[in-house]
């Protein structure tokens, strides 16, 4: 048998020389461009690494002088306090205003601390001294900055902070004293963290000796995954310095304590520009597709558009499967035969929709059935053994009213076949269920009904409180001593009707309230809570049902929750 030739088709041939021909023009112009711009491309990335750290030395400098300024405006307002009392008043107002502010300290030559306001904090024991810099005493008419480190000698905080101190000449203290304020570092952290110089360029601070003051990547530094040679950089001079792949600008402060360093990648800045140009390589070589364009109209008309439309058809389907009418008519015999496959396709798939919706509301139907009849024989045998009880025990008058009031229960109950009840009709089902069991337990508990007589025409599903009262009287207040107490409330929260059944019998644990909504069908024990939980969500939907809480020896409340529904769905459907 001989082998079928490989096909291609028209279109494809179309689209390999369209390809190639825009593949040879824009390797090409990208090569000359790039040749070209590659000069230019090292000189921009110089510049914008300079003005970056130019910018972020005049930020930085702004920051530290507001500091000193801060520092000389805490000192003027205590230098002519003659009491200690409004001194530490003094300090405790600045600190407790300024989030900016860790602590403010007086300390003497020695470093023991005279005064501090720190808003409330304390000081650890055995903290009453600081190991201040040593420039603090040797220039003591200047303003000293250290670099970040973390203030420990409060109790139970450290926080990360830039201490500025300088000496001061406060009227309370003859001798030489030194007033320093630590300010938060997290601010000023958190602006160098996001000065970035392309992708992956950044910013750190150095001073003067050449150690690192602050780097965005400590703790990778720390871990030894990067180096930084900022002995070799305390060398440079400020400016530009590109280095291989490595571009450092410098700038000192005006102060002279620091030094900002931008480091930026060569390659890097390149690739960005490099996809610029390739936008405008592209945009040229448009040009020529467009010349190619007259030729693929043609096939499209022939070839691609009957084959679009047929695209088209199945996406428009796919949105609106029950209206969609599909008709094509084509000249083309491969385009022909997938249309009137397509159009069969379309029939089954419409033919299954509705097979499968049809079982869903029979399977719906059968299993709300099965839900319900679950708890009618069930029911029915704990009544009448307590009617029996009564008439072992000759109360013939109460097992009579106790029948009376399981006719009406009953009555209410069957509802001529209908799931959906009145709330009326639920609460009287619920208060003649209580009346038959108050003669069961009498004398042992008491009930209370809390109705929002609004809500009594909108409906709900039918034996919804009567299990869930089964259940308070049963395990909760039938294993107490004292009297009970079950109260039903029923009210609207918005767009749903909330009933809570409330009990103070002897409660259950987490896992007991949890178990009670899994169990299963052949476990008899706590099944009509479960049967109501799955009767609320099968007619309304997950977000509806059953929520238990409850606490050992205190009591247990049951909240059920279904919306608002005016008007019975037609149940035949």
């Amino acid at each position: 048998m001989r082998k079928r030739k490989r096909e291609i088709s028209l279109s494809a041939m179309l689209a390999i020389s369209i390809g190639g021909l825009c593949l040879f023009v824009i390797l090409a112009l990208a090569q000359m461009f790039i040749s070209m711009s590659k000069r230019n491309l090292m000189s921009s990335a110089q510049e914008n690494s300079r003005q970056v750290v130019s910018q972020a030395s005049d930020t930085i400098e702004i920051t530290k002088r507001g500091m000193e300024k801060d520092l000389e405006n805490i000192i003027s307002g205590i230098s002519t306090l003659s009491f200690s009392e409004d001194i530490q008043n003094q300090l405790d107002l600045s600190s407790g205003t300024r989030n900016d502010i860790a602590a403010i300290f007086i300390f003497n030559k020695e470093g023991n601390i005279l005064h501090y306001g720190a808003n409330g904090k304390t000081l650890k024991s055995g903290a009453g001294n600081l190991s201040f810099n040593k420039g603090i005493y040797e220039n003591a008419d200047k303003y000293i900055i250290m670099e970040p480190h973390v203030q420990n000698v409060f109790a139970g905080e450290y926080p990360w902070v830039v201490t500025v101190a300088r000496q001061g000449r406060l009227k309370f203290y003859p001798e030489e004293v030194y007033i320093a304020v630590d300010f938060q570092f997290s601010s000023l952290a958190s602006y160098v963290d996001n000065i970035k110089i392309g992708q992956r360029g950044y910013c750190f601070i150095m001073d003067e000796r050449g150690e690192i003051v602050y780097h965005p990547q400590q703790q990778v530094l720390f871990a030894g995954m990067k180096q930084e040679d900022a002995q070799k950089l305390s060398r440079l001079k400020d400016g530009v310095h590109p280095q291989e792949d490595v571009i450092y600008a410098m700038e000192t402060l005006e102060s002279g304590d620091w030094r900002i360093v931008g480091v930026s990648y060569t390659s890097e800045m390149i690739d960005e520009q490099i996809g610029r140009i390739a936008s405008v390589v592209f945009a040229i070589a448009f040009a020529g597709i467009l010349l190619s364009a007259g030729i693929c109209i043609v096939f499209s008309r022939i070839l691609s558009r009957p084959i679009r439309n047929l695209a088209g058809a199945m996406q428009e389907f796919e949105t609106d499967v029950e209206k969609f009418d599909y008709q094509m008519d084509s000249r083309i015999s491969e385009v022909s035969s997938l249309s009137s496959s397509f159009a069969h396709m379309v029939y089954m798939i419409r033919e299954l929709i509705n097979k499968v919706k049809t079982e869903e509301i029979s399977l719906r139907k059968t299993e709300l059935k099965a839900l319900q009849a679950q708890i009618n024989p069930h029911f029915l045998y704990n009544t009448l053994d307590s009617i029996q009880w009564m008439c072992e025990q000759e109360k013939t008058k109460d097992a009579v009213k106790m029948v009376g009031a399981l006719a009406r229960l009953f009555r209410i109950s069957i509802s001529r076949g209908k799931e959906l009840i009145p709330i009326i009709d639920e609460i009287n089902h619920a208060k003649s269920y209580l009346v038959i069991q108050s003669y069961r337990y009498k004398n042992q508990f008491t009930y209370e009904f809390i109705v929002d007589e609004t809500i009594l025409d909108y409906l709900c599903n039918k034996i919804t409180l009567q299990p869930i009262l089964e259940n308070a009287i049963y395990h909760g207040i039938g294993r107490m001593v004292d009297e009970g107490k079950v109260t039903v409330i029923a009210k609207r929260e918005e767009n749903d009707i909330v009933f809570s059944v409330e009990d103070n019998g002897a409660g259950m644990t987490k896992e007991q309230c949890e178990s009670i909504l899994k169990k299963e069908r052949s476990d008899s024990s706590g099944i009509g809570i479960k049967n109501v939980n799955d009767r609320i969500k099968i007619f309304f939907g997950d977000e509806y049902g059953i929520w238990i809480e409850s606490e050992l020896d205190v009591g247990t409340t049951i909240t059920i929750r279904f919306p608002i529904i005016k008007e019975a769905p037609d149940e035949t459907k």
